[in-house]
């Protein structure tokens, strides 16, 4: 599954990637991959990639890097500024979109595929 976090800084993106961690009881430092691209986590028996691309810039890195062969259907990766990597990434299952408003901040999930739907009816149940 691929899920796109869009929004400024500060929207809450890499805070939402460590709330999830939790609920899914990780145990250890969750950090925000700005300057290493991805952070890689085993839970649940979930396999996730939390990549932050605001630094990326060059497409010979994702495939020197090797960052298409985590798109291979058995990770869920949350991916902040995916615009960053446009036409690089797969399209996305679901998007969530973070607005800063003057005393809270509004999330709207968008699905743009059939697990993306499947996601957010587990997640209205």
């Amino acid at each position: 599954m691929v899920i796109y976090l869009r929004g400024d800084l500060g929207a809450g993106k890499t805070t939402l990637v460590r709330n999830i961690l939790i609920k899914l009881s990780y145990v250890g430092k969750v950090k925000s991959p700005t300057y290493t691209l991805i952070e890689q986590y085993e839970v649940a028996g979930l396999h996730l990639r939390h990549f932050d691309l605001y630094r990326f810039r060059d497409a010979e890195e994702w495939e020197s890097a090797g960052f298409r062969d985590e798109f291979n259907g058995d990770n869920i990766c949350l991916v902040e500024w995916p615009e960053q990597a446009a036409g690089l990434l797969p399209a996305a299952d679901l998007e969530i979109i973070f607005t800063i408003l003057p005393d809270s901040r509004v999330l709207e999930l968008q699905a743009n595929s059939d697990k993306g739907k499947q996601c957010l009816n587990a997640l209205s149940n």
